[in-house]
């Protein structure tokens, strides 16, 4: 079986009080999905992974920062930022299996044991080394990243399609000529993913911002990826590729305003599946994120994870959304960005920029 599926109970823990719209319930239903549709049977693996240690969270974060949410999760109370992430009883340990899980992913991958593995728990692109943010604890988009490094890998490339810009991730890693490149809604929290933040030093040119405008629907959001993505990641030749799927760009998610229907998370998945093959042996690791219509998250995940372990798809057909189409005015943003993000990044990697 090519494909893995990292999922354990423990992610359950990782939960902000049943008000809050991060709901970990939407993980339990994405694999009941699989397992009903038949997929974690002769398609694809279910991985169970431990919870990591202490010692790796260190990779990234500092030993300061670990102990107060050790300390503030065994208090129940409070926040962990400025109001976003509550400190709940089990969320320290709940997050040692969100990043146990991206951990397991990565070293499936990186052995041969599978290509390509998905963790529906992680994606927490917001943490940075010393804070919370936007639900997100620990950064195990960046602790993949310091664990695949530590193991030999050079060239890793992140794609982070996320509805909000994946902040944490670019500040963590934005000095490092590693290709980190974020289609995002603009004008959102956090405030950031602007086609201006390109890097700094040796990872000037290796930061790609795409802020896409509100009502960016499959058809145009697709237009910019294929602008953009293909040619960035054959300059690169990276040797494994790291997807953060967050799905709140979904035209029904209550919080980001983009128009993607399941339509066009199919496709997404679709083409970077093809370039992880194309230039990386198919090493692909999918994280999860964003999502905060429940119902919709587990439709895209199941239809991501069933097309790149080979299920059939014509088998997802009553998953599918309607098709929607762009605006004439969002089109005209999109373009816009498309041109203004070529123009600052792609002469670092040698490419032209056309019309």
């Amino acid at each position: 079986m090519r494909s893995a599926l990292v999922y354990a109970e423990g992610y359950l823990k990782y939960h902000f009080g049943h008000f809050h719209p991060f709901q970990p319930e939407r993980e339990r239903k994405t694999v009941e999905k699989l397992k009903e549709l038949g997929v974690l049977e002769g398609y694809a693996r279910l991985v169970e992974p431990e919870p990591a240690r202490e010692e790796d969270l260190l990779m990234v974060h500092s030993k300061e920062y670990v102990d107060f949410v050790k300390r503030m999760s065994e208090r129940g109370r409070g926040f962990l930022d400025y109001g976003d992430t509550p400190a709940t009883k089990e969320l320290y340990e709940g997050a040692l299996w969100v990043v146990g899980g991206s951990l397991k992913g990565a070293e499936l991958v990186l052995s041969g044991e599978v290509e390509h593995a998905f963790n529906p728990g992680g994606g927490l692109h917001h943490a940075g080394r010393e804070h919370a943010a936007g639900f997100c604890v620990f950064n195990d988009v960046v602790l993949s990243v310091r664990y695949l490094q530590r193991k030999g890998v050079k060239r890793i490339a992140v794609i982070d399609t996320d509805g909000h810009h994946g902040d944490g991730t670019q500040d963590l890693l934005y000095e490092e000529p590693l290709l980190k490149i974020s289609f995002h809604r603009e004008g959102i929290y956090p405030g950031t993913g602007y086609p201006w933040e390109k890097g700094k030093g040796e990872g000037e040119g290796y930061s790609v911002n795409v802020p896409l405008p509100a009502g960016t629907s499959d058809d145009a959001y697709l237009f910019a990826f294929e602008e953009v993505v293909p040619p960035l990641l054959r300059a690169y030749r990276p040797e494994i590729l790291i997807h953060q799927f967050g799905v709140d760009g979904h035209f029904r998610d209550p919080l980001v305003g983009l128009g993607l229907t399941t339509h066009g998370y199919l496709r997404l998945s679709q083409l970077v599946h093809e370039l992880s093959h194309e230039l990386c042996g198919g090493k692909y690791l999918v994280l999860g994120g964003g999502g905060y219509s429940p119902s919709d998250v587990c439709r895209c995940w199941t239809i991501m994870f069933s097309s790149l372990s080979g299920f059939p798809l014509e088998k997802l057909e009553n998953l599918m959304d309607e098709k929607r189409t762009s605006p004439p005015s969002v089109w005209k943003g999109v373009r816009e960005v498309v041109k203004e993000v070529k123009e600052n990044i792609f002469p670092y990697h040698g490419l032209e920029v056309r019309e």
